[in-house]
């Protein structure tokens, strides 16, 4: 996203202080150690006979998000009266870690906070990123999967267009860390990006997930270039990259290894949620009707819907199979979060990103230079938690332990950054985005495309090639 969208408090302070890409690997890293830590010296085992079969890290009941609910907000931290379920300590847990954390390396950032002011801020925000998670926990709204990222852009929206972000003063210039809050949950996503989802599936599954992703990905950059003219590349490439790979995490990677601007991503996010509601009841019903079985069905869905939650939801509808094989095709498509990161930000520092046509400087330092460092994070993460999840069951049982956990620390970074970059926006800004109804076309012309090479790519990978037999 640009630099220009978070501009310094002062020349001096901008070059003082360590970079965002540099706090969110720090912030992110830390984050990871503490939840490994806390499963492999206190978490409780789950022992059938003589084997443990899993470890449930301690921390994981004191960081989540509200629950769901239906006429009674409460409801959504305490449960219903005949099913009470407490889920308040998750939501204070989640604060407590994530506010500790941050203030204490807020005298490190760039640039520098007042570690009172940045916590004054961040508790604001944390309050309107638990009434945007509250609002997506209602029951009619989760049944229509309007996440939580919709309604963190709503809630900020609202704020921004109303009392605005000079109504928070010298907090919301302390804690509006946009950039900070989704690099951090990109590293730590990081850790649930594991090499060895690749053999669950084998070649059927990364042919449906890395070859025709990065066909669709480049042909609909292409055809937004080329052929809709769009104004905005890095409004193009983050639209294509959330359609092709996984939706929200995907948007939010490559709109930082691009420098989209913050209206820029807001529109790639809505655009993906609304198609992504539909996708979620029409696919299971197409496919059906199609009489498609369930391999095959999971396998289509898996590598088109794009947010990983849904495609739970719509492989379920199926069956068993279904869910299995859709799941995890999405997580091997997921595994190409990082490395399509990294080529847009090496494509990015390669071409001329002036509306000029200014020539830009190639060589290594200045690629490395521009090279959002935060990817780097992402795939350390990656290859540490793939390495010790392989390393024994035990490492398997630890590493899904600390994710059960990152998960939830991932989910209110990524709500806290939309809550900023609602703040941060206008009305007429965001609706500047889709003049022409170019966005729009990109997107449902990229997702034709997309589910016509799944569903081929699907039945040639799963029902004519004849794997080892």
């Amino acid at each position: 996203m640009n630099e220009s969208d978070s501009a310094p408090a002062s020349t001096a302070d901008n070059r003082t202080g360590l970079s965002e890409d540099v706090i969110a690997i720090v912030a992110g890293m830390l984050l990871l150690v503490l939840c490994f830590s806390a499963t492999l010296m206190l978490g409780k085992e789950t022992v059938e006979g003589d084997t443990v079969t899993a470890i449930t890290n301690p921390l994981k009941g004191y960081v989540s998000k509200p629950g769901g609910w239906e006429a009674n907000p409460v409801d959504a931290f305490t449960g219903p009266a005949d099913k009470p379920k407490a889920t308040w300590p998750g939501t204070l847990g989640a604060l407590v870690i994530l506010g500790v954390f941050m203030t204490a390396l807020s005298p490190l950032m760039r640039p520098k906070a007042n570690p009172a002011a940045f916590l004054g801020g961040f508790l604001i925000l944390f309050l309107l990123a638990t009434i945007a998670y509250v609002l997506a926990g209602q029951s009619v709204v989760k049944n229509y999967n309007l996440e939580y990222a919709l309604w963190a852009l709503v809630v900020g929206l609202i704020i921004g267009n109303t009392i605005g972000k000079q109504a928070f003063g010298a907090l919301g210039e302390a804690a509006m860390r946009t950039e900070l809050y989704i690099k951090t949950g990109l590293v730590i996503l990081g850790a649930e990006v594991l090499f060895s989802r690749l053999m669950a599936l084998g070649m059927p599954g990364i042919m449906v997930a890395w070859v025709v992703t990065p066909i669709v990905l480049i042909t609909t950059f292409w055809f937004g270039q080329k052929i809709l003219k769009m104004k905005s590349a890095s409004l193009n490439m983050t639209i294509s990259a959330d359609m092709s790979v996984c939706g929200v995490s995907a948007a939010i990677a490559t709109a930082a290894a691009c420098k989209a601007k913050k209206e820029e991503l807001s529109v790639a996010i809505g655009l993906s949620l609304c198609f992504t509601a539909v996708m979620m009841a029409v696919m299971p019903a197409l496919i059906t009707w199609m009489g498609l079985d369930e391999e095959l069905g999971g396998a289509w869905i898996g590598g088109t819907i794009d947010a990983t939650g849904a495609v739970a939801v719509a492989g379920g509808l199926l069956g068993d199979t279904a869910l299995e094989v859709a799941a995890t095709v999405k997580m091997i498509q997921n595994i190409l979060i990082g490395v399509i990161a990294f080529g847009v930000a090496v494509y990015w520092t390669t071409r001329s990103d002036s509306e000029e046509g200014e020539k830009p400087t190639i060589g290594a330092g200045e690629i490395w230079k521009r090279f959002p460092k935060f990817v780097l994070g992402f795939i350390g993460a990656s290859i540490v938690a793939s390495l010790i999840y392989a390393s024994s069951s035990e490492g398997e049982m630890l590493v899904s332990g600390t994710t059960a956990v990152t998960k939830g620390l991932r989910g209110w970074l990524f709500c806290l950054a939309f809550i900023c970059i609602g703040i941060d926006l206008n009305f007429r800004q965001l609706s500047s985005q889709f003049h022409g109804g170019k966005p729009l076309v990109l997107y449902v012309c990229g997702q034709t495309l997309n589910v016509i090479l799944t569903l081929a790519m699907a039945y040639l990978a799963f029902k004519v090639i004849p794997w080892g037999s």
